[in-house]
């Protein structure tokens, strides 16, 4: 499990997935979360929109994350 630390209260989890570099583009998470290949907390999630806040954990193709405070 990787950790990724953020500053703010919470990131989108389409920007989350740019940010960790686990997709190279906006278009590319929009699809991967619609595809639902995309797990926040062990659920499956469609919500591009999500609010991924300190502990949570997202989890994509095979990497996981860890999200922290910075």
């Amino acid at each position: 499990m990787e950790k990724i630390a953020i500053s703010t209260e919470f990131i989108k989890l389409d920007a989350l997935l740019k940010y960790a570099a686990l997709v190279g583009t906006g278009g590319e998470a929009k699809l991967v979360i619609a595809e639902r290949m995309v797990k926040v907390n062990g659920e499956v999630c469609t919500m591009r929109g999500k609010k991924i806040r300190p502990g949570d954990t997202v989890s994509f193709d095979r990497f996981t994350l860890e999200v922290t405070q910075a």
